[in-house]
């Protein structure tokens, strides 16, 4: 007798026919303790214990893009386990008998005019062939072809695409790259602020703020769901519009990166199925399809001061004026065009952006949330068309909302220890332009210990982000900056 028989529900959970204390046993192999839970008021209330459960034991359900763990679990726990087709929506696990690799290699150099790379054939033909895809995507890396080739793919086989993204400035982006791939605008609909909801275009490009509201019925009309940035989904605003599409068998999330989180990358599997990276950014390099990178960390040796709280070390460093003139300096004497990445709007960016333009006779800009569309476009074409812009740069807006080629440095002027936003970050200088081969970062880094004492808090985040450097492969040096040699400079 089979101990567990796996069929779908729908394209969003399976059914598991087998015991209950199997059931038992899957529901604590995919439960995971959930980061900063013990600060949440329904864990402090005791109506929570902090965990995340993917497998639901009263309904005897797990999501479907896990199906290659739960065998895998099954058979190192030698359970046996068979698939049970379900007549809709077919067995857990199939492969589409139409798709070969040549075949995928001719279908994208016709739509795309250009032969696609090697790796881009790989990802575009395993995400065919298995319907379902977490890939993970470096800058660079033509992300926007292979979502192009997928969509042009469905489209051929008369099936619709919903392609979501987290802002309006890359609803815009993925439009123009299709057209400049050669697609014609009847096949594509933007929905964002200002824009219909009523669509009947093969492809639809929409923010997820402007759907996560709208009924199940609005759904079902996609046979296929691409999430852009999917390293997102794992908010539950993202997860329930994944959860409203129980008809759409094709589902593929992209991300230039993961956060190295097992339970991050365990959600993002659920909803869009195992991990597939096409390649890495150093190996981009080394073929000369991104700029070079050199990383040069600048750490400025303060006056020590013991900080309660991290909060209280953020604060300090975005009213530290030496330290703002320092970076505003350090922009203003580098060739080329400059970006300059911050944290907080009001209490540094908006301020150091002032600083700079008392500093400089050179175009100084600043993007941030409340930054219209239309403004960020026409900074990017004057970036791509200048070669002496310093910008300055929201995180939460430049990590993935504008995508600027021509960028020949990028300054951290405030820390992260966040794998996402470091990496995403590094990604806006890394694209290739005309005369640009290479591409240098400043990692300005803070050091307030007394004596070679115990780290402060961003000095531990600096610590984070040499590990991803040397992770990825990066050229780093590190010098460090003495207060007293900057103070007498302002």
């Amino acid at each position: 007798m089979t101990d567990c028989i796996i069929s779908k529900k729908n394209e969003i959970d399976l059914q598991l026919e087998c015991e209950q204390h199997i059931l038992y046993e899957l529901q604590e192999a995919f439960s995971f303790d959930v980061e900063g839970a013990s600060f949440s008021p329904a864990y402090r209330k005791k109506y929570w214990d902090g965990k995340i459960r993917l497998c639901s034991v009263a309904s005897s359900t797990l999501p479907v893009g896990l199906v290659y763990r739960l065998c895998k679990w099954l058979d190192k726990h030698n359970y046996t386990w068979e698939f049970k087709d379900n007549k809709y929506y077919g067995v857990p696990y199939e492969t589409d008998e139409r798709v070969f690799q040549e075949g995928v290699e001719l279908f994208m150099t016709k739509i795309a005019g250009v032969p696609p790379r090697e790796y881009q054939i790989e990802t575009v033909f395993h995400a065919l062939k298995e319907y379902r895809k977490t890939i993970v995507s470096p800058t660079g890396s033509g992300k926007s072809l292979m979502i192009y080739a997928i969509s042009r793919y469905l489209k051929s086989i008369g099936k619709r695409v919903l392609i979501i993204v987290p802002t309006k400035s890359l609803v815009e982006q993925m439009y123009k790259d299709f057209i400049e791939y050669g697609w014609s605008e009847e096949n594509m609909h933007k929905i964002y602020q200002g824009h219909s909801l009523d669509t009947k275009a093969p492809v639809t490009i929409s923010t997820f703020q402007s759907i996560y509201g709208l009924q199940k019925t609005w759904y079902r009309q996609f046979d296929g769901i691409i999430g852009d940035e999917c390293h997102n989904f794992k908010a539950k605003v993202l997860q329930g519009i994944m959860k409203k599409c129980p008809d759409a068998k094709w589902r593929y999330g992209f991300t230039g990166t993961l956060d190295g989180k097992n339970v991050n990358q365990l959600i993002l599997e659920s909803h869009f199925g195992p991990v597939f990276k096409t390649t890495t950014s150093s190996d981009l390099m080394e073929k000369g399809y991104l700029a070079k990178l050199q990383v040069e960390i600048h750490v400025i040796k303060h006056f020590p001061v013991a900080f309660d709280t991290y909060n209280d070390e953020i604060e300090y460093l975005g009213q530290d004026y030496a330290r703002n003139k320092y970076i505003c300096n350090l922009a203003n004497s580098l060739e080329g065009n400059v970006l300059v990445l911050f944290a907080r709007v009001e209490k540094h960016g908006i301020p150091m952006t002032e600083m700079m333009k008392n500093l400089t006779t050179r175009p100084v800009h600043l993007i941030y949330g409340d930054t219209d569309v239309k403004d960020r476009e026409s900074i990017r074409t004057l970036a791509e068309d200048n070669n002496n812009l310093v910008i300055f740069g929201s995180y939460g807006t430049m990590s993935t909302g504008v995508n600027i080629k021509n960028l020949h440095h990028v300054v951290f002027a405030s820390p992260s220890k966040s794998r996402v936003r470091v990496l995403q970050s590094i990604g806006r200088g890394l694209r290739k332009a005309n005369q640009k081969n290479r591409c240098m970062l400043y990692d300005v880094a803070d050091d307030f210990r007394k004596n070679g004492g115990r780290n402060n808090f961003t000095l531990n985040h600096l610590a984070e982000r040499i590990k991803y450097y040397v992770e990825e492969d990066f050229e780093y040096t590190l010098e460090e900056v003495s207060i007293n040699s900057i103070v007498q400079l302002t």
